[in-house]
């Protein structure tokens, strides 16, 4: 009687795993922090999105939030599913225009922060046509030049001087 022999696929996801668990590099450049992953790989939607129906892909075109770390061609992982709260920055969609900005709220007092001073903060009242479009869960900062998908240097004629495209 010949026995049969069952083979699983080498990647088996990562699911089990969350992004704390992923080893930090040396600084000294010796350590292999992926070797870990090697046979099972990583999934970095599994890895950075908490509800894949509703994230979506920006890519940033616009310095207003350099000192919160988002600069020019990074990608915003964008989750239309978190309520958006006091200090966490979100995408808004202000009179049909889309911004990155920090959001703050007292008591009855809404403003969209910009993280350079070379913005001003949105106020908004009342007669605002503001929603907010989705947080920013995470921001991937593309340091090699040829990751970049966008061609060309866009600028928006508004005045906050941004534009956004959904990449996914």
């Amino acid at each position: 009687m010949e026995r049969e022999i069952m083979y699983n696929a080498a990647y088996s996801g990562t699911k089990g795993y969350t992004q704390h668990e992923v080893k930090t590099a040396n600084a000294n450049g010796f350590a292999a922090a992926a070797d870990d992953y090697m046979e099972r790989g990583i999934d970095l939607n599994e890895q950075l999105i908490l509800n894949k129906p509703a994230t979506f892909f920006f890519r940033m075109n616009g310095d207003a939030m350099t000192g919160a770390g988002i600069n020019t061609g990074d990608v915003l992982v964008v989750d239309r599913s978190i309520k958006a709260g006091n200090g966490k920055i979100i995408i808004a969609s202000i009179n049909g225009d889309l911004v990155v900005r920090r959001f703050q709220q007292s008591f009855n007092h809404l403003s969209l922060v910009a993280e350079n001073p070379r913005y001003a903060n949105i106020e908004l009242s009342e007669f605002s046509e503001y929603a907010a479009w989705g947080v920013v869960t995470c921001v991937i900062h593309i340091l090699e030049s040829r990751l970049l998908t966008h061609t060309g240097n866009h600028k928006n004629k508004r005045q906050q001087g941004e534009d956004y495209r959904i990449l996914y």
